[in-house]
């Protein structure tokens, strides 16, 4: 199922000891961009959340955020991180004498930093919260991808319909094409008519012909067309996919605009061009929308 980028899910809850919030957003991107925060006492557990994370999204600039308030005393180490601590004191003074201003450095003032300190666990107190913090993970992962397979859907729905009228476009351009030449025929013979109406020349079938030939040949977009139906075909099995498919849509509609360009560039007739600039509006659209899928 087609999933957009753009979602956002959140999970907020108690254990015994900890409340727990967990947001996940997420906007399109190219690649899989994550930035992981998470309270600092529990940054020891990042890697497990990108992990988590990664395991769900394949693509998309995602923010995550892991709130972790402990509610009861548990067994965590803090210690000072002295060579930090002192030199932040040391750029507030600075800061004080540089600009003459009062001085209230304080232990809590200097405490609201709280990059001073340094928190450490053991190895069954990582799995213990890693376990606490799972289940809302996982809820704010389960409500993030209901609302990016919802909005999927609708952009499916939409460059679906916008395909299947530039398909209804390509199929207007051949029934037009394939009158082109015998209209031509009959505006050169008419002209060559024209010209000779006053002069007993005859008019040499075969070299009109051989012209219509030559016309025929630099206007004609059968093979364009055949590739157009081809590649319909293509973007409707890929819509099908289990899999990430922005990134291969995307490869399509690129090859999709390449031909609609060389048919732009082989037609004469008024109808046609104008045919033409509407299928490769239409395309823009669809390029634009499918930048916003997984």
């Amino acid at each position: 199922m087609a999933k957009s980028m753009t979602a956002y899910g959140r999970a907020v809850g108690s254990t015994q000891s900890k409340n727990i919030t967990v947001e996940i957003k997420s906007v399109n991107s190219r690649y899989f961009d994550p930035q992981i925060k998470i309270s600092r006492a529990f940054s020891y557990l990042e890697e497990k959340v990108k992990n988590f994370i990664q395991s769900h999204i394949s693509r998309g600039k995602v923010d995550v955020w892991v709130g972790v308030e402990i509610t009861e005393n548990e067994c965590v180490g803090i210690s000072l991180d002295k060579a930090y601590a002192k030199a932040y004191v040391d750029a507030l003074r600075e800061l004080r004498d540089e600009f003459s201003l009062s001085d209230d450095i304080s232990v809590m003032r200097v405490a609201q930093n709280r990059d001073i300190f340094v928190f450490t666990s053991s190895e069954q107190d990582e799995e213990q919260a890693w376990s606490e913090i799972l289940p809302f993970l996982e809820g704010a992962m389960e409500i993030f991808i209901k609302a990016r397979e919802s909005e999927g859907a609708k952009l499916i729905s939409d460059i679906s319909e916008k395909k299947d009228h530039i398909a209804e476009l390509a199929a207007e351009v051949g029934r037009l094409s394939a009158g082109a030449t015998s209209a031509y025929r009959d505006k050169l013979e008419a002209r060559i008519k024209a010209f000779l109406e006053d002069h007993t020349i005859t008019i040499d079938e075969s070299r009109i012909l051989t012209e219509c030939a030559i016309f025929a040949d630099k206007v004609a977009v059968d093979e364009e067309l055949v590739r157009l139906s081809s590649h319909f075909a293509a973007f409707d099995d890929i819509l099908k996919s289990d899999q990430p498919i922005g990134k291969r849509l995307d490869f399509l509609i690129q090859e999709m605009n390449r031909e609609t360009n060389t048919i732009g560039s082989k037609c004469s007739d008024a109808r046609i061009a104008h045919i033409v600039v509407e299928m490769k509006n239409e395309l823009e659209k669809i390029r634009e929308q499918i930048q916003n899928i997984e």
